[in-house]
């Protein structure tokens, strides 16, 4: 029986006369989805075939391979640095985002989670999962800050964007953006948060840049996570990337990174049907969140039916 490697190996050789590089076969797709399960945790389901056979022939091309089988034996036995891997998962995760995406889950957050929050007089923390470039992360600091400004008496903050790929934490980072993100964030967001840096740019302001931060984090490691005692965890369009009972897994492990009263807020229809000895749906129109019981602070409802 052939090994993956050989598999690959095999199909593609016998393909490198016709100079063009077709989809991947059977074999190829299944060693390929079987290989990034195992390194990074990455599910791809057979749908998306064209689409990895697409991130794969990019990431060859820059790597001088001319045949699958040649860059999958360099993956597979680690001969690329981990920088690679990073590229090669950024290809395959979908970044687009924008500014106060989901605004149903951001007003959750807004309307609810603050008040509860600073209401105990405890500062306020929050962990975005799969930030991508970063908007998630600023729109939420957005947020916390617009509230904190409004209140009597001084209030802190934090929010930390974690990501598997380095090129989007990068850009992330960086905090500059086209001017055409600038239609998705409210005008008074605009005038206090947001600063020109060229005719096409903007970029997030310095204060804002000292409430955040950004740092790599592979899911495979989230029971490593170096967290505690959080009021949000934000998890939107992160969990499509992993099977159904790898979604239930991460969830559970989420609710160890909460405080009780803390929200765990996914992507509407990400993890239908979900239930944790720990944790209490939220009903809130439009939403999917839960909250970390706690027996002083119960979930009294919002006031909006959930549909």
């Amino acid at each position: 029986m052939l090994q993956p490697e050989e598999r690959v190996s095999k199909t593609a050789t016998a393909r490198s006369s016709t100079g063009l590089l077709p989809e991947l076969d059977d074999c190829e797709f299944s060693a390929w989805t079987d290989l990034l399960a195992r390194r990074t945790g990455l599910f791809i389901s057979p749908d998306r075939r064209s689409f990895l056979a697409s991130g794969i022939h990019s990431r060859m091309r820059d790597n001088g391979c001319k045949e699958y089988g040649e860059y999958y034996r360099k993956m597979e036995s680690g001969y690329l640095q981990a920088q690679e891997w990073s590229l090669l998962v950024d290809l395959l995760t979908v970044h687009e985002t924008c500014f106060f995406r989901h605004a149903k889950s951001m007003r959750l957050v807004e309307d609810v989670l603050f008040p509860q929050v600073f209401a105990r007089g405890e500062n306020f923390h929050a962990w975005s999962l799969g930030c991508a470039s970063g908007e998630e992360v600023w729109s939420l600091a957005m947020l916390a800050d617009h509230y904190c400004s409004n209140q009597a008496r001084r209030l802190f903050f934090g929010v930390t964007g974690t990501d598997i790929s380095l090129p989007s934490l990068k850009h992330a980072r960086k905090g500059v953006y086209l001017n055409r993100r600038l239609a998705d964030i409210d005008a008074h967001f605009r005038q206090h948060y947001c600063e020109p840096v060229s005719d096409q740019r903007f970029g997030i302001c310095e204060g804002l840049h000292k409430r955040v931060c950004f740092t790599q984090f592979d899911l495979r490691d989230i029971d490593q996570a170096p967290f505690s005692g959080l009021d949000l965890v934000f998890c939107q369009n992160l969990l499509i990337y992993f099977e159904r009972e790898q979604r239930q897994g991460i969830a559970d492990q989420l609710v160890q990174y909460l405080r009780p009263g803390g929200m765990l807020i996914l992507g509407p229809g990400e993890l239908t049907g979900w239930k944790h000895s720990k944790m209490e749906k939220v009903r809130y129109e439009d939403t999917l969140a839960y909250r970390r019981s706690n027996r002083e602070h119960p979930v009294h409802g919002t006031g909006q039916k959930e549909r």
